[in-house]
């Protein structure tokens, strides 16, 4: 399984995504915001990152762009979550460089299903399902 970072500043949403990455079997590094992602980003190269794109101070959209032009951190896939799950604005974040979208709030399926395609890994939810 793999390290996943995520960069999320509302308690819950960081508290759910833990629990579903972690119960997957992945090991999760957190972020309130997007500085502190960039700097866990590059002290630990995760193996995927889920960066909220609505962060205080700078944007998730922001730290994608410096993410992606960092030759040392430029091929960790970034999947993106938001609450804006408008046509115009997931194009938006998908030319920002994001490898992946997911609009909030999301199935937990829809998550792993979305970190295995990016990571190739085989998660299953321990959740009975």
């Amino acid at each position: 399984m793999a390290t996943i970072l995520i960069v999320e500043d509302t308690p819950a949403n960081m508290k759910l995504a833990t629990i579903i990455l972690e119960n997957a079997g992945h090991a999760v590094l957190q972020a309130e915001n997007a500085p502190d992602g960039i700097a866990l980003a590059r002290a630990n190269m995760p193996g995927l990152i889920l960066m909220d794109i609505q962060l205080p101070g700078m944007s998730g959209l922001e730290a994608i762009r410096i993410l992606k032009d960092d030759p040392a951190t430029r091929t960790i896939p970034v999947i993106a979550l938001t609450a804006f799950a408008m046509k115009d604005e997931e194009e938006k974040i998908r030319a920002s460089g994001c490898d992946g979208y997911l609009a909030k709030p999301f199935h937990y399926k829809m998550l792993l299903a979305e970190v295995d395609r990016l990571i190739g890994s085989k998660t299953g939810a321990k959740t009975g399902e």
